[in-house]
């Protein structure tokens, strides 16, 4: 078995051959050890979150170049590249100051990884190069040029494909993410030719909400009318478009909602007043005030979970995030290319009256919660825990670490706030909130660390050490959980 050599200080050099990742990476105890090799390392994979585009799915997409596909549209590697002092058309190759090649690219992350010592992406990007490319020694300036070459004849191998990695994986369900006016036509095309991964849209109606810009809000209203073919000038028209574009997403097996928010809107309001409210957007004629935007957004919000409940899929909240704050550079590249941060914000009471308002209707939908700050965790756990009811096991879920948090000690952090407040034995598992074909080692990344942590316990004497008991919670937290509580049946 390949072991991590440590290196003398102060040398600069790449040794070649070194195995950076081995068998049992994170595995600190032989308890953690069995628990993964025994019941997590082989689950297949429900991938419930993701960004990756249906239309590469549908075309079964290749790649002539690593870069393609390990820095096409990865912010977190733009973020490290960018701190590190690298041009942006080596980061996200959309700066003005020239084209990159490939070469060029990879040797610039190659560079900057030697400089993230303790960053996640360092295990991320180790681990895809050993799983996807038989790559185990470390990355680094001086390897870059022949695992580069490596990887780029990795390419050209036939399963080497945007399916073909879904199935090396194990990927057994994809939940993309698409917008109500999205007419679906690449989940067709992926449905009249199936292969190994169910591939499934995700409802995200963020857009409808922006009414704060207008002009924008009003061409997606138009985008609306349109795809459900009817007009939409009124708030009931909104809501029938809206319910008829869900039917559309039912037929090609949607089974859950996704909404990005800033914060937890729970606005008081009246019907009569976001009628009116709709009807002068509508117009585009005169400006919101912020206490109409609010109030708008809060019904948008309501309305959309109370749905979820009645069509059966299962909510998604995520919120805290501060999105494109470098106002200069997003004018530049645009949005989703690392200028984000983590909001600190208090949404405890908004949540619970949320909350309460739809469980007096009998409209909670099953939700899963997620929030970008790591204080959140408790908070979200209580509140979740005062609206739990059967006959689903956990129907309010406390997401897992995400975006920012999804690093080892914020996965460790997510799981133990939810073993002391909750039910760890009912958590649907990890996620990849990605756009990369290559992000499934954050799977294996988060059953390690579940293992490890399970593992150490049972060292302390804090669990019994019952492998057998344990490992089917670690089957279930793996896949079986999400399986059921999503009605995949994969």
């Amino acid at each position: 078995m390949a072991k991590i050599i440590s290196k003398k200080a102060g040398k600069r050099k790449c040794d070649r051959g070194v195995a950076l990742i081995n068998d049992d990476f994170l595995l600190t105890t032989g308890p953690a050890r069995e628990l993964y090799h025994g019941y997590a390392e082989k689950m297949p994979i429900i991938d419930y979150h993701c960004h990756l585009p249906p239309v590469e799915i549908a075309e079964d997409r290749r790649w002539n170049d690593i870069s393609d596909v390990w820095l096409g549209g990865d912010h977190y590697k733009w973020r490290q590249m960018r701190s590190n002092g690298f041009a942006e058309r080596l980061c996200s190759g959309r700066g003005d100051d020239g084209c990159a090649s490939g070469w060029e690219r990879f040797e610039a992350f190659a560079k900057t990884m030697e400089r993230m010592v303790g960053n996640p992406l360092f295990d991320w990007s180790q681990l895809e190069l050993a799983r996807y490319f038989d790559v185990t020694e470390r990355l680094c300036g001086a390897s870059a040029r022949r695992i580069y070459e490596k990887c780029n004849k990795r390419l050209k191998a036939e399963w080497f494909s945007a399916r073909g990695l879904m199935k090396k994986s194990n990927v057994v369900v994809v939940c993309t993410t698409d917008d109500p006016v999205d007419r679906l036509e690449h989940h067709l095309a992926i449905a009249k030719k199936p292969f190994h991964t169910k591939i499934l849209p995700a409802w995200r109606s963020d857009k409808a909400s922006k009414i704060e810009n207008p002009m924008a809000w009003n061409h997606w209203m138009d985008a609306l009318a349109f795809s459900a073919g009817m007009p939409v000038r009124t708030w009931d028209d909104f809501l029938s478009a809206m319910s008829r574009r869900r039917e559309a997403f039912v037929s090609a097996g949607c089974r859950v909602s996704d909404y990005g928010i800033d914060e937890i809107f729970a606005a008081p309001y009246t019907e009569s007043e976001i009628k009116r409210i709709f009807k002068k957007a509508r117009s585009g004629r005169t400006s919101l005030t912020p206490e109409e935007v609010l109030k708008f957004k809060s019904a948008w919000l309501y309305e959309g979970l109370k749905a979820d409940a009645k069509t059966g899929w299962v909510a998604q909240l995520h919120y805290g995030a501060m999105r494109e704050i470098n106002s200069t550079m997003s004018s530049e590249l645009g949005i989703e290319a690392g200028f984000d941060g983590i909001a600190s914000l208090n949404v405890s009471w908004n949540l619970a009256r949320l909350f309460d308002r739809l469980e007096r209707e009998d409209s909670l939908p099953r939700t899963i919660l997620y929030s970008l700050s790591p204080n959140d965790h408790e908070m979200l756990a209580t509140v979740m825990g005062a609206f739990q009811k059967g006959p689903v096991r956990g129907k309010m879920q406390l997401g897992p670490a995400w975006w920012f948090l999804d690093h080892k000690e914020g996965m460790v952090r997510q799981m133990e706030a939810l073993a002391t407040l909750g039910s760890l034995g009912n958590f649907v598992g990890m996620l990849t909130d990605s756009r990369s074909f290559l992000s499934y080692t954050r799977h294996e990344y988060f059953r390690r660390l579940l293992c490890r942590m399970l593992g150490e316990k049972i060292e302390r004497g804090e669990l019994p050490n019952d492998i057998k008991w344990l490992g089917g919670i670690v089957s279930d937290i793996s896949f079986n959980n999400a399986n059921s509580y999503f009605g995949f049946k994969a």
